[in-house]
């Protein structure tokens, strides 16, 4: 679906599209624009949730008054960014809701026949199914609030900040969705129903979102700094999401692709938080590397500030770097992000994408970090007496399968910074005589360096080399 509107064009946009962009880039402003472009258009209809929804979830008659007064009362007061009576004005929608359920039975004589289609089971079935802890059941004006199970009641101010959210945000969706005509385009905008929400409580809200769409065919455009909001999503077929930023008006949308249902989780429930930003994401060849700098965040105590994300193989960089530079971009204000390569062949420098900062290990590939002085040292020997093990492990051990791989070795002068030593890591590792996992050791050193325990070395055989100063630099201040 395309749409174009004042200086707006929105492409490939679908049934549930999320927008995501940090604050001032003009989420807001992209929905409340959408709904009033589109206010006489006949064939479309629409509902603008506003993103500060304040109140409690109690009846106010003169909010009822002023809803059955002006027709346009309740949505001109929705296009606030902060409506003061949000969640009043929801009780009032929910007597709506009781109103439209019961005109819609009398219609149909089969549900009216149907004992389990009632108010309560297809209703506030829907809304409880969001609660954990608390229940709602209805009263003469509105609603009165349970421990889920039991006869105790809860004032309505002493539920939680997110069970209160959840319940207005469900009867003011399930008001529209009974309102929707299906002669029409149906758009439920939602500003920021992540606030207040703990990220599990965004992903119920989200499969509520879908039964939503499927049940009535709403089109939803949901705006957002919630990145574990856009997970509940994932295994939506008809689910896009969109970047902006300042003064954009081009947004293409796009599926959630394998790549972004790995990265996006990584920046956590609110990404704009500094807190994420100070540990950015690392992305990797493939699981040893994984292991290995996982490690070496555990070891340093957590003065290694990064998130290593394997992207499973060389192959798929370019879609990882490409994707990584538009979410960074679109949710942070100083934005960094890292993509670490093996060496293995090449000799060409590789250059940044900014905010990517690119590098290339020294070393042919993670394995050969075995090899270097201060990991041969943490497990028990050095390099003149591992090189006399491995001429007696090849002098004995000629029928043995690596035979030949391992002779190599041997052949290229133990080149240990550029022979390609995949084959044989788990030979290397088992003549150190150690029982530990080879990326558990070269990842212990790697935080032993960050901690300041190890000095950074750039001679001959040291990690520090290995690796790569640029890269050190940039990790280990």
């Amino acid at each position: 679906m395309n749409l174009d509107f004042s200086d707006y064009k929105i492409t490939n946009a679908d049934k549930i599209n999320i927008i995501l962009g940090k604050n001032g880039s003009g989420k807001s402003t992209f929905l409340t624009n959408l709904e009033s472009n589109y206010a006489s258009d006949e064939t479309k209809n629409f509902k603008y949730i506003t993103p500060e929804r304040a109140g409690t979830l109690k009846y106010e008659p003169n909010v009822e008054r002023n809803i059955e007064r002006d027709d346009n009362w309740l949505s001109n007061d929705r296009r606030k960014n902060q409506t003061t009576q949000f969640k009043q004005q929801s009780i009032s929608q929910y007597r709506k809701l009781q109103l439209l359920y019961y005109q819609e039975l009398d219609k149909d004589m089969q549900q009216r026949r149907n004992e389990n289609h009632t108010f309560e089971k297809t209703i506030l079935g829907k809304i409880n199914s969001l609660l954990e802890n608390i229940e709602i059941k209805p009263t003469t004006n509105g609603i009165e609030t349970f421990v889920k199970g039991t006869t105790t009641k809860i004032p309505t101010e002493k539920i939680s900040s997110g069970e209160s959210e959840l319940i207005s945000l469900a009867i003011e969706c399930l008001v529209f969705a009974k309102e929707s005509d299906k002669e029409k385009q149906n758009f439920l905008l939602l500003d920021e129903p992540d606030v207040h929400l703990h990220p599990d409580l965004q992903y119920k809200l989200g499969q509520f979102l879908k039964e939503l769409v499927v049940e009535y065919e709403l089109i939803i455009f949901i705006a957002t700094h919630s990145t574990a909001f856009v997970g509940a999503f994932t295994d939506y077929q008809n689910a896009t999401f969109g970047l902006i930023s300042f003064k954009q008006k081009e947004i293409d949308f796009k599926k959630i692709n394998e790549v972004y249902k790995r990265i996006l989780p990584v920046f956590g429930a609110h990404p704009l938080s500094n807190l994420f930003n100070e540990s950015p994401i690392f992305l990797i060849e493939g699981e040893d590397d994984l292991r290995i700098w996982q490690q070496a965040i555990r070891t340093s105590e957590g003065l290694l500030k990064i998130y290593p994300v394997d992207i499973d193989g060389i192959d798929h960089f370019a879609d990882y770097e490409k994707s990584i530079i538009e979410i960074v971009n679109s949710i942070y204000d100083s934005p960094i992000a890292y993509s670490v390569r093996d060496k293995d062949e090449i000799e060409d420098d590789i250059d940044d994408i900014p905010p990517l900062k690119r590098y290339r290990l020294v070393c042919r590939a993670a394995e050969n970090l075995i090899l270097s002085d201060e990991v041969l040292d943490s497990l028990g020997t050095n390099w003149e007496t591992f090189k006399n093990r491995l001429d007696n492990w090849i002098d004995n051990r000629k029928d043995h399968p690596k035979f030949e791989k391992m002779n190599e070795f041997k052949q290229s002068g133990y080149d240990r910074l550029s022979f390609k030593l995949k084959e044989i890591r788990n030979i290397l590792i088992g003549e150190t005589g150690t029982s530990k996992p080879w990326e558990v050791a070269v990842g212990q050193v790697i935080g032993r360096l960050a901690k300041g325990d190890l000095a950074k070395d750039y001679s001959e055989g040291k990690i520090s080399n290995f690796i790569g100063q640029n890269l050190m630099n940039e990790l280990i201040k």
